[in-house]
């Protein structure tokens, strides 16, 4: 009996301690943007799929990979969806590194860091 209760509760704890070490998507992220392009292109991801500096992409520190978002650039108000497929940015201060490409199509190549609001639009698995 005693080795029955035992292990009702180590299974809770475990669960129980899994479960808050998952973290859960948020509905938006908000800070700065950054992004990289040629001197990636090529090399491999933290997801393991080849970056490419023509995709649209991004970095970020904890979002499960394959979430998609939407970016907005708080400066001039556009709009790109990235899949998050990389881990970073390591900088302070800094919530996304994007693609080349997104980057682009968002009119931050200028600029480099631009204050970013991010939707999540699906959670990765």
């Amino acid at each position: 009996m005693r080795i029955l209760i035992l292990l009702v509760c180590l299974s809770v704890f475990f669960s129980c301690a899994h479960k808050k070490s998952v973290k859960r998507c948020p509905e938006v992220i908000k800070g700065y943007a950054s992004y990289y392009g040629k001197k990636y292109h090529r090399r491999k991801t933290a997801s393991g799929e080849i970056y490419s500096m023509y995709s649209y992409t991004a970095a970020h520190r904890y979002l499960p990979f394959g979430s998609i978002l939407l970016v907005k650039n708080l400066k001039n108000g556009k709009k790109v969806k990235v899949r998050i497929n990389d881990r970073g940015p390591f900088v302070k201060n800094r919530v996304l590194d994007l693609s080349y490409s997104a980057a682009k199509k968002l009119g931050m190549l200028r600029d480099g860091v631009v204050p970013v609001t991010a939707t999540v639009i699906r959670c990765g698995k």
